[in-house]
């Protein structure tokens, strides 16, 4: 799942990317409109988390630019204008949901899920395929009925090449997939965790890499 943060108070902006990235979310950062509008345009995300009272361009105006695309994410209005008459309109200018700060952490997370199991191409919440059972929000995963420990990153290359089976993912696509903006595309990264990810998987192998091509479920 990939999220963009849009949040002016860069300490604030930090503490909830971090949150959400240890919840296995790739989290893009925007401290602007302006910003943020051109970090729509480079990649997809299935929710954004706005704040309304934004330099460059308002938040206001950011939502209804993204409720006007034909395919869009989730927008979540995160702000500290938490009084009724601010939630009506907030929602009316087509936000789909809306928490005041403060806010509490877990709730923040609990909504983010929602948000995109709601959205028109949300996928099943469980997968099965080749003698796996992954839930995303329990956050489990069983091989032919045993558990399996894995670290953040490695469940959620797990679930994006459980969702993407039959087919290939490239390095490219798991970076942008589960690193986010600040993956390095030089780096090894995905190589090491795809190798933690089979010894963990065990025998049967059920990871194939073609090279040139990417990783795949068999």
């Amino acid at each position: 799942m990939r999220i963009l943060v849009v949040e002016d108070d860069h300490a604030l902006a930090e503490v909830v990317a971090e949150g959400l990235r240890d919840q296995g979310m790739a989290v893009d950062l925007a401290h602007d409109g302006l910003e943020a509008a051109a970090k729509l345009e480079l990649a997809t995300h299935d929710v954004v988390v706005l704040d309304r009272d934004l330099p460059g361009l308002h938040g206001d105006t950011l939502c209804q630019m993204i409720t006007e695309r034909a395919v869009r994410p989730m927008v979540l209005m995160l702000t500290a204008a938490g009084a009724p008459g601010d939630r009506v309109s907030g929602l009316t200018l087509g936000a789909d949901d809306y928490l005041a700060k403060p806010f509490h952490f877990p709730e923040l997370i609990l909504r983010i899920r929602a948000l995109a199991r709601r959205r028109p191409d949300a996928r099943p919440r469980t997968v099965r395929v080749a003698g796996i059972e992954l839930d995303p929000v329990r956050r489990t995963a069983v091989r032919d009925g045993r558990q399996l420990a894995l670290s953040v990153k490695e469940f959620a290359v797990l679930e994006a090449l459980l969702r993407a089976s039959p087919g290939f993912l490239s390095t490219e696509t798991l970076l942008e997939r589960v690193w986010d903006e600040n993956a390095d595309p030089f780096t090894n990264t995905v190589t090491v965790t795809v190798g933690r990810l089979r010894r963990k998987l065990g025998s049967p192998p059920i990871i194939t890499t073609t090279p040139g091509i990417g990783y795949r479920i068999t």
